[in-house]
């Protein structure tokens, strides 16, 4: 499982949003809109991606 990659990109802007949500955004690694990351696929990984999944969009 853990070789396997999700991209994620971040499609709306995080101003206005909670402040444990924009932590959880960098800690994606992504910063302006329509960065984009490969994470690892992992239960933590996509626990964070599941909490701010308004803000973002996920590939493969």
């Amino acid at each position: 499982m853990a070789d396997k990659k999700i991209k994620v990109t971040l499609v709306k802007s995080v101003i206005g949003t909670k402040q444990d949500h924009r932590a959880t955004v960098r800690g994606l690694g992504l910063r302006k809109l329509n960065s984009c990351a490969v994470l690892e696929d992992t239960p933590a990984v996509r626990g964070m991606i599941h909490k701010v999944a308004y803000l973002v969009k996920t590939e493969g």
